[in-house]
C-alpha cells in the first residue's frame, strides 16, 4: 500500500506505539532505498543505516533504556507526566520491531559536520516518508546520543564513525486522536 505524496507529508507523525508484527524484508528494502536516494552535500552520501531486528533490536532496547538516567536533567522542562512518559518510551521504544541506527563519519571540521548532518537529516526524512507511504510508523530519536559509544560497538563502528540518531519503526499500534499540529509560518519572502 502506498499513499499520495501530500497525504504522506501531512499525515506522517512520530509514532510512539507499535505492533510487534515484523516488517517484511521487501518493505525494509524499499524504505532503505528511499533513504539512500536523498540528496547530500557534494554527493558525499555520508549516512550509514544499521537495521536491527530480533536480538540486535532487543540489545538496542537494553542500551537505550540507560538514557532514562539522563532524563532527570530535563525534569523541570518536561514536568512529571511528560517525564514519566519519556522514561516509559525510552525503556521500550514503543515496542517497535525495527530500530535503525544512523551513523556519520567523525570530523573535526565544522563545515563538514554541518554538511554531513544536513545530508543525514534529508536521508532520515526520506526514510520516514517512505515508511509512512508503506503504512508504517516511525519516530526519530536523538537522545541515544548519551549511549552512542555503546550503540557504535553494537553496530561494529570504528572510531571513524559515530551514531547520530536512531529511528524506531513498525506497524502503528494505538494511534491517539491527534489535533492538527501547530505550525509556525516558517518562510520569509524577499523580493
Amino acid at each position: 500500500m502506498t499513499m499520495e505524496f501530500w497525504d504522506v507529508v501531512e499525515g506522517r507523525h512520530a509514532t510512539r506505539d507499535f505492533k510487534t508484527d515484523a516488517v517484511s524484508v521487501e518493505v525494509l528494502g524499499r524504505v532503505m532505498h528511499a533513504a539512500a536516494s536523498a540528496p547530500s552535500a557534494m554527493n558525499a552520501q555520508p549516512w550509514r543505516f544499521h537495521v536491527c531486528t530480533g536480538d540486535s533490536r532487543a540489545e538496542i532496547g537494553r542500551i537505550v533504556s540507560q538514557t532514562t538516567v539522563h532524563l532527570t536533567e530535563y525534569m523541570d522542562v518536561l514536568g512529571p507526566k511528560r517525564y514519566e512518559d519519556a522514561v516509559g518510551w525510552y525503556s521500550s521504544l514503543g515496542n517497535a520491531p525495527v530500530v535503525i541506527g544512523v551513523s556519520a563519519p567523525v570530523t573535526d571540521s565544522e563545515f563538514d559536520e554541518t554538511n554531513t548532518l544536513l545530508s543525514i537529516g534529508a536521508a532520515m526524512e526520506n526514510l520516514m516518508l517512505a515508511a509512512a507511504s508503506e503504512g508504517l510508523g516511525s519516530c526519530p530519536i536523538t537522545f541515544a546520543w548519551w549511549v552512542r559509544d555503546e550503540l557504535g560497538r553494537l553496530f561494529g563502528l570504528g572510531e571513524d564513525r559515530s551514531v547520530v540518531a536512531i529511528i524506531a519503526m513498525g506497524h502503528p499500534g494505538i494511534i491517539p486522536a491527534a489535533s492538527p499540529p501547530k505550525r509556525e509560518d516558517v518562510a520569509d519572502y524577499l523580493v
